[in-house]
């Protein structure tokens, strides 16, 4: 509302103005008024942390990926992130940290990542202090291994020790991370922009994912057959199991737990005068004895750990080994029966073994294939079956198994017009058969070049046939075989790729991506090796810049290993 004077010579002006004089002056003044809208008033600045330290330790690449979206969304809310994998990290630089993050799995008997090796060991060496750290550790892991999250419980607990201060608790994730971690982060992000601008450290309770979410599927078995011939030394399974809502990726794995042989329940039963169907509190569900050591419980190769709990149960010295069940149980006898009850409370429950798929679930709809070497090797002199290995390798068709999907989110395949590299010796095959199958069902346009090899052309070509007629409809565009033990010497992949280095290099610097699956050592270290050669000597370049080639075809998610 105008004061008198000031509307008095506002209507003054009015009445003596033209019609376009009135005109001018309105939009005069809703020009004044826009631009007044138009100024932006500057909110108060909460003034939090700019910069924090993010790092990883991974072996299948989970814990990369992690750290890379959690530096993007940093980015986001003004924190600038530095994200480092725990092998290249700067080991002195940790004492000069502020924030600092680690996202680390556990692989193995607890143990970390070979990439997280050599931090792992070094704030356990106990020579320093980090007074100034403020930290957070998730930690992934598989809560069907006793020692879930192991590695990542150890670090957060050594980071403590050695005087930082955490910023949220440690969080544990099952093997469905994704949701969980975000909301960690989402923690994490709160408290470094913390409007009081002292950051409020916090005492750990773990946050711990339910071992419910993994879901159990039920599968009957519909073919079991041996793809080694009767002249091989080596017997390998290609298992078909019919689960009609089974969902999983080319590159994902199932998770198998074995169970124990019947005869062995029976001589440790008979050893140890127990009662079979005597009910044990197990998990929070009453479990028979039998069952326990049937279907739940780790009786083989005991680790040290579990051998010094039985030790102190039966108050006897006994070396630190690893050893059976029965083994202990005829050197070291429990008293009584209530005594081996104690030790059942100390067992760890089986592991799962994870498998490659080797199907398609467009090709194989409401079925999931895996191919299983059956392990043997001697102790003692005494011929030894691994206990998965075995186990499926006496399976018939008809029988019911349990299992669950493990993703493994980096092994997944491409745009559909991109072409593939695929080296996988032995059972590594299993993965390429599933990409292979899949990319047949989606029509899609990319090359495929497979390297395969074993030990007998005749006895040892797995999915031969399968191979043969991929190669002959084109879906293969390439195959290279190397069978090692047909010739005086030996001949691996990583030979034949390199006897096809340049065009291996041509492949490789159009675009492809590059596959590797099977065993950890030595294969997949001499197909590395061969790899940097390859772009060394046909790339025309320096072994350093060999090197950074090959770093940035990891980073580019070009170059992918699927490795045990």
């Amino acid at each position: 509302m105008l004061v008198e004077q000031k509307l008095n010579t506002l209507l003054e002006l009015i009445n003596t103005s033209t019609n376009d004089e009135l005109i001018w002056i309105n939009g005069y003044l809703n020009g004044i008024l826009a631009k007044q809208r138009t100024i932006e008033v500057q909110p108060e600045v909460k003034k939090g942390i700019n910069k924090i330290t993010i790092t990883y330790g991974t072996e299948t690449g989970n814990s990369k990926k992690l750290a890379t979206t959690f530096a993007a969304k940093a980015k986001k809310h003004g924190v600038n992130a530095k994200v480092q994998s725990l092998d290249q990290y700067r080991l002195s630089d940790l004492t000069k940290e502020e924030y600092f993050l680690a996202v680390i799995s556990t692989h193995g008997d607890g143990e970390p990542p070979a990439a997280a090796k050599k931090f792992y060991d070094h704030v356990h060496q106990n020579g320093f202090k980090l007074s100034k750290l403020k930290y957070s550790v998730l930690a992934l892991g598989d809560t069907s291994y006793p020692l879930f999250c192991k590695a990542g419980e150890d670090v957060d607990e050594q980071l403590n020790k050695l005087g930082g201060n955490r910023i949220a608790p440690l969080q544990k994730c099952d093997i469905d991370y994704e949701a969980e971690a975000d909301q960690w982060f989402e923690r994490i992000i709160s408290s470094l922009n913390d409007t009081s601008n002292n950051l409020q450290t916090v005492s750990v309770t773990p946050s711990v994912k339910k071992s419910s979410g993994k879901k159990i599927y039920t599968g009957k078995i519909l073919t079991h057959i041996n793809l080694n011939d009767i002249d091989s030394s080596k017997q390998t399974f290609h298992i078909e199991i019919e689960s009609e809502d089974v969902a999983y990726a080319p590159g994902d794995s199932i998770g198998i737990i074995p169970e124990n042989k019947k005869g062995l329940v029976q001589k440790i039963i008979s050893l140890t005068g127990i009662d079979a169907e005597k009910n044990i509190d197990y998990k929070g569900e009453l479990v028979s004895v039998y069952d326990l050591l049937h279907k739940k419980l780790n009786i083989i190769n005991l680790p040290e750990r579990v051998v010094n709990k039985y030790a102190t149960v039966v108050q006897q010295e006994i070396p630190s080994t690893k050893i059976d069940l029965i083994d202990l149980l005829k050197i070291y006898p429990v008293k009584d029966k209530e005594q081996f009850t104690e030790v059942l409370k100390q067992l760890e429950p089986t592991v799962p073994r994870l498998y490659s798929i080797s199907s398609s679930p467009e090709m194989h709809s409401g079925e999931v294939h895996i191919t299983v070497a059956k392990n043997c090797f001697l102790v003692n002199g005494e011929v030894k079956y691994g206990l998965a290995s075995e186990f499926l390798s006496l399976l018939n068709e008809e029988t019911e198994l349990k299992f669950y999907v493990h993703p493994n989110h980096q092994f997944r395949l491409p745009q559909e017009d991109k072409n593939l590299i695929m080296i996988g010796p032995g059972t590594g095959i299993a993965p390429f058969r599933s990409f292979i199958a899949e990319r047949d069902a989606t029509g899609a346009s990319g090359k495929n070049w497979l390297f395969f090899g074993d030990q007998h052309f005749t006895s040892d070509f797995l999915y031969q046939t399968e191979i043969q007629n991929w190669v002959e409809t084109n879906l293969l565009t390439k195959v290279d075989t190397a069978f090692s033990r047909d010739q005086e010497e030996k001949i691996y992949v990583q030979h034949k790729m390199l006897q096809k280095g340049p065009e291996f290099f041509e492949w490789l610097h159009a675009g492809s991506y590059v596959y590797v699956c099977g065993a950890k050592e030595p294969m997949s270290v001499d197909v590395e090796q061969t790899l940097l050669k390859i772009i060394e000597q046909f790339g025309d370049r320096s072994k350093e810049d060999a090197v950074k080639y090959l770093d940035n075809l990891k980073e580019e998610g070009r170059y992918v290993t699927d490795v045990y």
